[in-house]
């Protein structure tokens, strides 16, 4: 553990690649090279993903309530819920690939979960907003990503392709 000159410096377990440092005053520094790279874009896809998803959600209950008919405002809650949930599960596949390091299958799954989000999500945010209904037959590409990306992370912990 580096020396700290902190009233207060905590470690963390040794199988974890970093440590966290409090320091007086309530600033903190934490060193994130040391995190896996594989984690490090897991945790900021899913990071940003969750952003989006407050964004639009927002922006669908205010901007949009006026101006869609609750039909789409339902596909548009849709695509909301699905890009929420799915920015939680790469944010847990950023911290499972801590613990799980240089594990091919969790990368997969974490691509699968990104690009099921964009597709999914993004071609019913495009089909809520301008009624076009063939942004709906893209739709299923992207819940078979999503489904695709759950399944690999089932064969991630059950300790196939780890390596």
């Amino acid at each position: 553990m580096p020396p700290c000159s902190a009233a207060i410096c905590l470690s963390a377990p040794t199988s974890l690649p970093a440590q966290v440092m409090l320091v007086a005053g309530g600033r903190g520094s934490y060193d994130n090279r040391a995190m896996p790279n594989t984690s490090k874009v897991l945790l900021t896809l899913g990071a940003l993903a969750a952003l989006l998803a407050v964004a639009l959600g927002a922006f669908g209950a205010h901007a949009l309530k006026a101006r869609l008919s609750e039909e789409m405002l339902s596909v548009w809650k849709t695509a909301v819920d699905y890009h929420f949930y799915h920015a939680l599960g790469l944010l847990a596949l950023g911290l499972l690939a801590l613990h799980f390091p240089g594990s091919r299958l969790l990368a997969w799954s974490g691509s699968f979960m990104a690009a099921g989000v964009i597709v999914f999500s993004g071609s019913l945010y495009a089909l809520a907003l301008t009624g076009a209904r063939w942004f709906g037959l893209v739709t299923p590409f992207g819940g078979v990503a999503l489904i695709l990306a759950w399944a690999l992370l089932i064969a991630a912990l059950l300790g196939r392709g780890s390596g």
